[in-house]
């Protein structure tokens, strides 16, 4: 099972506050460790939403919104994607990461192809394929 860990923004890092070199140790070790095990497929991240924009799709052209944006649970600082057998391996995983008191993390299962059912046709499962490989040529 796949699961994206979203790890939420805080005052600090909405106001571009970088992690000291301790800190940066830690969760470079912790990394490490996913990777030794084979969790960690991915892990990065991101610049305040000072920098980034939102679009909202409507029945015209979508809108945009420039950051940066109120300070609310749904902003995030960064993220891992895990693989884990179950929700509680990936939990167990997360308990070790080195995180100051008062983060906030998400843990959500990332869909995989069975779980389209017969709506995801051997014809898009073989655009999906092709756009994965695509991808990771690049």
């Amino acid at each position: 099972m796949r699961f994206m860990v979203i790890v939420k923004a805080t005052p600090d890092t909405e106001a571009g506050k970088m992690p000291s070199t301790e800190m940066l140790a830690a969760m470079g070790k912790f990394n490490e460790e996913m990777a030794k095990a084979g969790v960690i497929e991915a892990g990065e991240g991101l610049h305040p939403t000072v920098t980034g924009a939102r679009m909202k799709y409507g029945t015209s052209e979508a809108g945009v919104t420039r950051g940066p944006f109120d300070l609310s649970p749904d902003l995030i600082a960064g993220f891992w994607l895990i693989k884990t057998n179950s929700l509680d391996e990936a939990v167990a995983w997360m308990k070790r990461a080195p995180f100051d008191p008062g983060s906030e993390i998400e843990i959500r299962q990332v869909f995989s192809a069975e779980d389209f059912g017969e709506a995801f046709t051997p014809e898009l499962r073989e655009q999906e394929e092709r756009t994965r490989a695509y991808a990771a040529k690049r």
